[in-house]
């Protein structure tokens, strides 16, 4: 027995024809690339702190402001990103599946992969060990490089940085 009758399999026809496809070809421009703001760089000694209270994988804040921390690395500034609460968990080196360090699906180890790099860039980054006792990370699965900071030391490193005159990028997870 077919699983579609004639008149499913027709309005099935009907569907696929209505739009053509692909309606643009691959490579086809969707928008345009006018940048409004120039490029800024950093001056001497300008600094960027990005705050992350982001739960990894849940949606692409963490993910994002780890990439513009990078970004603000790349021109110029001293950048340092700050793990705390439930973002704490992104600084975790045992991620993967079956074993750690394997990608389970793609794009699993890309946040790991941004911190990485942001640290081999000469990024600092810093993790709440309370954020890290909520959600039972043990100080030796960081992140090689990340640093464990007592949890007084969120609300003191946004004053260093005000004080430096840095640009404070905090992001939350809802």
């Amino acid at each position: 027995m077919a699983v579609f009758d004639d008149e499913i399999l027709a309005n099935i026809a009907k569907s696929l024809g209505e739009v053509p496809h692909p309606s643009l070809e691959k490579g086809s421009n969707l928008y345009g690339s006018t940048k409004i703001f120039p490029d800024y760089q950093a001056s001497e000694g300008q600094s960027y702190l990005t705050l992350v209270h982001g739960i990894p994988h849940e949606s692409s804040v963490t993910f994002v402001a780890v990439l513009q921390a990078t970004r603000a690395l790349r021109k110029g500034f001293e950048s340092a990103v700050y793990f705390y609460g439930p973002g704490a968990l992104a600084c975790m080196d045992t991620r993967g599946f079956p074993t750690t360090g394997d990608v389970a699906f793609p794009g699993n180890q890309n946040l790991n992969d941004s911190i990485k790099t942001f640290i081999s860039e000469g990024g600092t980054v810093f993790c709440c060990r309370f954020g890290m006792a909520l959600h039972g990370l043990r100080e030796e699965d960081l992140i090689a490089g990340v640093i464990p900071s007592h949890p007084l030391d969120v609300q003191d490193a946004v004053i260093h940085f005000a004080n430096k005159g840095a640009i404070i990028n905090s992001v939350y997870n809802l």
